[in-house]
């Protein structure tokens, strides 16, 4: 089993798990509007594979708290049904936030079962300042800090990035690929 960044030729193998992970009606859930028009951050999604078959995936996606402290919201994460009790979710979640963290990213959100969750570092008392833009079980939406103290005083709404919206003209913020998903200024101005 190799842990290899995601390619396009795994969009097949990815899209299969995470039906069978989630359902095919999992893009109606809060977290998919977060997603939605947005690219993951590229230096962030992984695949397990085994010769040709994917066997888990994980994504990241570039967020925004109150449109101003970047941070990253993990998922979906998804394992082959027959390789659920080997332990494969939890060394791709450790994989990619040692990554995320080698990268300078500070602030990890999700939404998923706490009692799995917390063996990484994720707390819900890291969330109650913010807010999603959807119903959701608050139990289940949780933060983690990769550099202490980086949700101290964060408040508001969990938000797409969406780096057109409040730039003046000329200037584009942008997370671009090779950059480890960290957020970008771009003075593009004549």
């Amino acid at each position: 089993m190799r842990i290899i960044a995601e390619q396009p030729d795994h969009a097949a193998g990815i899209e299969d798990l995470l039906d069978l992970a989630f359902g095919a009606d999992r893009a109606v859930k809060t977290v998919y509007r977060l997603r939605a028009g947005v690219s993951p951050v590229e230096d962030l999604c992984f695949v397990a594979v085994q010769g040709d078959a994917v066997e888990g995936t994980i994504r990241y996606w570039p967020v925004t708290i109150a449109g101003r402290a970047p941070a990253l919201l993990l998922g979906p994460i998804a394992v082959a049904e027959h390789r659920r009790s080997e332990g494969l979710g939890g060394v791709l979640i450790r994989f990619s936030l040692n990554r995320a963290w080698a990268l300078g990213h500070r602030i990890v959100l999700l939404v998923g079962d706490a009692p799995y969750y917390q063996r990484f570092g994720f707390s819900r008392s890291r969330t109650l300042g913010l807010t999603l833009p959807g119903p959701v079980d608050l139990d289940r939406f949780l933060g983690l800090e990769l550099m202490p103290g980086a949700l101290d005083g964060v408040v508001g709404a969990v938000e797409p990035h969406r780096p057109s919206v409040g730039t003046p003209p000329g200037v584009r913020l942008d997370f671009l690929p090779g950059t480890g998903g960290r957020l970008i200024f771009a003075d593009c101005r004549p």
